[in-house]
């Protein structure tokens, strides 16, 4: 990966109401900045890309969607995708790195890795739960993204092991891009 990748995020918020409901002013433009810094990290990292679903595939742009939502909302994806009847605070869907290999398409160079959706009401109430790590709700939103920028690229969590692994990599992720993030909290 010696030649610098484009890297292309789309953040939606579909939660209009969480600013005036919660009192926190998210920063769209800063989190884009921040995720895409997130990205560039892994990709700097050999190891970890060849421990990914871009082992081997050459490509000049990547890109992907982050989706911002309510609870009410991902509970409706989480029972209708994973057939789980509970609201989640990431639901992932990773195009390229769950596609069989020999139907992963690279399209002008491009990689589409697919789509991350987050619950903003989740993050706010995982990050007021005494048994989380994160205690701002901008802590958890960061960790929710690497997270599902690690699963996008391939990784999961199958077992505890795993688990660590990822969240080793999450933190390695964020703390690249932490100077210069506005953190109201």
């Amino acid at each position: 990966m010696s030649k610098k990748k484009e890297i292309n995020i789309f953040i939606e918020n579909t939660y209009t109401d969480f600013e005036q409901l919660s009192g926190i002013q998210l920063n769209a433009a800063q989190l884009t900045q921040d995720a895409i810094k997130m990205t560039e990290y892994f990709l700097s990292k050999t190891n970890l890309v060849e421990n990914s679903c871009l082992a081997g595939y050459d490509f000049n742009l990547l890109y992907f969607d982050i989706v911002l939502t309510d609870n009410k909302k991902i509970h409706e994806i989480n029972r209708e995708y994973r057939e789980k009847d509970t609201p989640t605070d990431v639901i992932t869907f990773a195009i390229f790195a769950d596609s069989p290999n020999e139907e992963r398409f690279i399209f002008d160079n491009e990689i589409n890795l697919g789509e991350v959706i987050i619950s903003l009401d989740k993050a706010l109430s995982q990050s007021k739960d005494e048994s989380h790590e994160n205690k701002t709700f901008y802590d958890e939103l960061y960790f929710l993204v690497a997270h599902g920028i690690l699963h996008l690229l391939g990784y999961d969590h199958k077992d505890e092991k795993t688990l660590k692994e990822m969240w080793k990599i999450q933190q390695e992720m964020i703390s690249g891009c932490k100077t210069g993030r506005v953190n109201p909290n």
